[in-house]
């Protein structure tokens, strides 16, 4: 029972409630907290004797974290390269080194306003796009996904960035919504095998976009072939830290002009552009 419903008292219930459970159990009180009441980190300083409203709705937040529900589920918040962006179950959880992607595209195109059309695979949260949208004014995307959930979180976030114009959705599985001519083609494809174990907290998260076959790589292979089929003449896409020599291996045949590896920052593999 909380005897106190003030900011500070409020903080130390969380922290009670997420320990041992969760790591950092102190700063995810405050994430909560910040969340629930849409103040930032100086306020929440600044008002420890400050009364907090509807704490029964909180706590509901604070239980469903306690079981390991990601956080930006629960807050449908979600950071990305400096901007903020609406998220929910339907779709996979950003993840920090995803934006070496986005840097990956930028290094890959001399020309920032180049009209080309971007098409990405798999959109989820609408996240890639988007901030490719916001680097390239100039650019058209097509983005595909085969989960109608998906989709709407990711209109949410088109809608928020004003790029509804720009950025056409598509249901459907990979490529095949798409007759157009495609420029670049960019995917973040699930590429877990079937049989891996994962963290409790992964299993809050869409399946479909996180296991990608029986070995892991039966998708990405799927789209290297669509980018040899149809000549596309650029594609970035992420991979498993250990599907490199698996990738140069399918295209060791091919007449591709350049396969280029790139890694996060803790020096794991992470992800490829093939360049026609």
């Amino acid at each position: 029972m909380r005897s106190s419903s003030l900011v500070e008292d409020i903080l130390k219930d969380i922290t009670t409630t997420l320990n041992p459970m969760i790591p950092r159990a102190s700063r995810e009180a405050q994430l909560l907290l910040m969340a629930h009441l849409s103040c930032d980190e100086l306020w929440l300083m600044t008002n420890k004797k400050s009364e907090v409203k509807d704490v029964d709705k909180l706590f509901q937040w604070v239980n469903r974290r306690a079981k390991n529900e990601p956080l930006e589920y629960i807050t449908n918040k979600v950071s990305f390269y400096s901007e903020e962006f609406y998220i929910a179950s339907g779709a996979l959880i950003p993840r920090p080194e995803t934006e070496l992607f986005i840097d990956e595209v930028i290094n890959n195109i001399s020309n920032p306003h180049a009209k080309i059309t971007f098409v990405e695979v798999g959109i989820g949260s609408g996240i890639i796009s988007i901030m490719l949208a916001l680097k390239f004014p100039h650019a058209k995307f097509i983005a595909v996904d085969i989960s109608p959930a998906a989709l709407e979180i990711a209109t949410i976030n088109i809608k928020k960035f004003s790029l509804e114009d720009r950025i056409e959705l598509r249901l459907g599985s990979l490529l095949e919504p798409v007759k157009e001519h495609i420029d670049y083609l960019i995917s973040n494809p699930p590429y877990i095998a079937n049989d891996t174990d994962l963290e409790s907290n992964l299993l809050y998260e869409p399946q479909n976009a996180l296991f990608g076959g029986t070995i892991g790589d039966e998708i990405i292979k799927e789209l290297l072939s669509e980018v040899l089929k149809r000549n596309i003449n650029f594609f970035t896409c992420e991979m498993g830290y250990d599907q490199k020599d698996k990738i140069r291996n399918y295209l060791k045949d091919t007449k591709s002009e350049d396969l280029n590896f790139y890694e996060d920052l803790s020096g794991f593999d992470r992800g490829f552009t093939l360049k026609l």
